[in-house]
């Protein structure tokens, strides 16, 4: 593999949906994701700001060095090794929010969920419920695609350890706030993949005048709110822990995306009905 491919993906250089250009406006701080996430004028706009942002140093430490060294079993694979953007449908019924993209799965994917064990069991049962094309997503441009549904992580970048810093959430808050203005008035339910999700949605949806309950509603899977129409649902993340653990399984996944189905009123189209 040359040198130049151990380096992430410029913009603009023909990966399969990336969004941006070389113009593309970058964000070197938290100022600076304030202001691009606000002035996004479509949400084109924003997922192409969104995917070349550079405002927290650890982040972008991280996932660049991930990129050049390298999962074994990925050791001849080109990695994204940039922020991962919103994917899905520009207007969706549905909305799904994760935590932060796996260091070598949407890290190197550049699409979220996509290339590790946990997109695996998500994807599958997505495509169960009617909400995915296909039952599998392993990189970009392999023709999945979501329907009436859109999938966002909490925080744009991976993280060390998976856990990103009270700081580099809220830095990359802004994104998720206006990602949600542009898309949130076909919204009809939310699924919260954990914890970190669950807290980071109901920040958004107070931000965008949603009642939000006091004291706020505590996680669980299955727990679920309807606030001004809109259901917030909870979900156990479908991490290699807790699936191979059995905290959450199939079954249990397919039973929350089953009821932001019926909730969000999408018409009866599914994998399920042709499994």
């Amino acid at each position: 593999m040359p040198e130049s491919d151990r380096e992430p993906v410029a913009p603009g250089t023909g990966w399969p949906g990336d969004p941006a250009t070389a113009s593309t406006p970058v964000a070197a701080d938290p100022a600076g994701v304030r202001s691009l996430a606000a002035g996004a004028p479509t949400l084109a706009e924003l997922t192409a700001r969104q995917s070349v942002c550079r405002a927290c140093p650890r982040l972008v430490d991280w996932r660049e060095q991930t990129a050049r060294e390298r999962r074994r079993a990925f050791a001849d694979q080109r990695y994204w090794g940039r922020p991962v953007p919103g994917w899905g449908a520009a207007r969706p019924s549905i909305l799904i929010v994760g935590l932060a993209p796996a260091a070598h799965g949407g890290n190197r994917t550049g699409r979220i969920f996509t290339g590790d064990r946990s997109g695996d069991v998500l994807f599958a049962s997505l495509w169960r419920c009617g909400l995915a094309a296909v039952p599998v997503s392993t990189a970009a441009g392999d023709g999945q695609r979501l329907i009436g549904t859109r999938m966002v992580a909490a925080v744009r970048c991976a993280p060390p350890n998976n856990k990103p810093t009270v700081a580099e959430r809220d830095s990359c808050e802004p994104w998720l706030t206006a990602e949600f203005g542009l898309i949130g008035r076909s919204l009809r339910a939310v699924v919260c993949l954990g914890h970190f999700a669950w807290r980071a949605a109901w920040r958004v949806l107070g931000q965008a005048g949603y009642p939000v309950p006091v004291p706020r509603p505590a996680f669980g899977h299955g727990a679920e709110v309807i606030t001004a129409g809109l259901l917030v649902i909870g979900c156990y993340h479908p991490s290699q822990q807790n699936t191979f653990t059995g905290r959450v399984t199939p079954a249990m996944l397919d039973a929350v995306f089953a009821r932001a189905r019926k909730h969000a009123e999408l018409p009866g189209l599914s994998g399920a009905e042709n499994a």
